[in-house]
């Protein structure tokens, strides 16, 4: 005799009601032990791996990949040894820290149950490529006129270029014919991570009123100071970029600013300041947006910061991060390295109140000292809850970084 079992959506923690399934490990009919991971599970935190508390025969599976369930929902029905039906309990379900990204495509789920895709839509005119389309008299009556096929847009069956076809572009010319592109239209369904950015990003947009404010830093000082700390690094060291002196300021400003350090949870109406200084630095990885968190930033020095700041960024890339190093920010740095821009405005990581922006350094002429230089010129750019820190305490925040910036040695006393 066989029995029956519910397998239900566990809860992993963190408050969460809801996650999505990005990959299955298992399919319809597959025999699996006790702690086999059944399937990878993103939630708005972290990707974990779910495992099975049983061991027994995947008798039907009820969700979709890409399909957002609820705690609690039936997912899993499996076959067991023995008689009588019996339910999951979700506490004792085990859950195995993963990433905080969408885990790589696995083999196709071998239940009924299929991936939610997107339909490509193939354009009804071909975009030209290196190997055109043409009839033999086609292509002697393009070589006649010293015309490049791949460069003509195909109106025929499958992308053929026809007669008319170069006629038009005798008559448009290759100036004025859009030919050299060749991008086709194409559906993308939003899942996994890219869905977490987007709920999380409309999330801080539709509930949090932004200000912006942008301030420019004379950094000339500061780089001639990291210079000089790098020649003098030792033997594995890290490199030593501008962030870590952009946390050591920051964190020296928070004590000034203790509200920009905060969570606000708009339910309760209750702010919540933090003693400590938990910086999340946003970071772009092959899989979308990731923040995670360099935790008591106050207890660190520059390059302690550095070697940290190394370790994640690393972590979040390459899908080692743990969830506890992808959550509990109190105020996060953002940052596009030598790409930066001049200036941004930067979206609040809801529940927090502040984010700063850092935007590129550029050589640019100042008047310093009543003289003419090149100077090394770097834009804060800073968004602030305006609902918790008013205007002009934020634009305080930012001229004490600016001063400390300005004035490295200040960092250090």
């Amino acid at each position: 005799m066989m029995g029956a079992y519910t397998f239900k959506l566990p809860d992993v923690g963190e408050g969460i009601v809801e996650a999505e399934i990005v990959a299955w490990h298992i399919g319809q009919g597959d025999a699996v032990q006790e702690d086999d991971p059944l399937f990878d599970l993103m939630t708005d935190k972290a990707t974990v791996e779910i495992t099975s508390p049983v061991a027994g025969i995947i008798e039907k599976i009820n969700v979709e990949m890409g399909t957002v369930v609820a705690v609690g929902t039936n997912v899993i029905e499996f076959k067991l040894d023995g008689d009588g039906p019996i339910v999951a309990e979700s506490a004792k379900v085990g859950v195995v820290e993963k990433t905080a990204s969408v885990s790589k495509p696995q083999a196709p789920v071998k239940a009924d149950v299929k991936p939610s895709q997107g339909k490509n839509t193939k354009p009804k005119n071909s975009t030209p490529n290196d190997h055109p389309l043409a009839s033999p008299y086609v292509r002697a009556q393009a070589f006649s006129e010293n015309i490049d096929l791949s460069d003509v847009m195909g109106t025929g069956p499958g992308g053929r270029i026809i007669e008319q076809d170069l006629k038009e572009f005798q008559e448009t010319g290759p100036s004025k014919s859009v030919r050299k592109v060749k991008m086709q239209d194409k559906t993308v369904v939003i899942k996994g991570l890219r869905r977490v950015i987007a709920e999380k990003m409309a999330l801080s947009k539709r509930s949090i009123p932004h200000y912006s404010y942008v301030e420019e830093i004379d950094v000339t000082e500061l780089e001639r100071l990291r210079g000089h700390m790098k020649k003098s690094a030792q033997a594995g060291q890290p490199n030593l970029t501008i962030l870590p002196f952009i946390v050591s300021a920051l964190v020296r400003a928070l004590e000034k600013f203790p509200q920009c350090n905060a969570h606000y949870d708009e339910d309760s109406q209750i702010v919540q300041q933090f003693g400590s200084v938990h910086v999340g630095m946003a970071a772009q990885t092959p899989d979308g947006l990731k923040v995670p968190v360099i935790r008591n930033a106050e207890n660190l020095g520059p390059w302690e910061l550095a070697a940290e700041i190394l370790r994640l960024s690393k972590a979040a890339k390459d899908n080692t991060a743990k969830l506890d190093e992808l959550t509990g920010s109190t105020i996060t740095i953002t940052s596009l390295g030598p790409i930066g821009g001049i200036v941004t405005t930067p979206v609040i990581n809801h529940p927090e109140v502040s984010i700063i922006g850092v935007n590129k350094i550029q050589d640019l002429p100042r008047v310093y000292e009543g003289r003419i230089e090149v100077r090394k010129i770097m834009n804060l750019s800073s968004s602030f809850d305006h609902r918790i820190v008013d205007g002009f305490d934020g634009a305080r925040m930012v001229q004490e970084i600016k001063t400390m910036l300005e004035n490295p040695a200040m960092i250090f006393i």
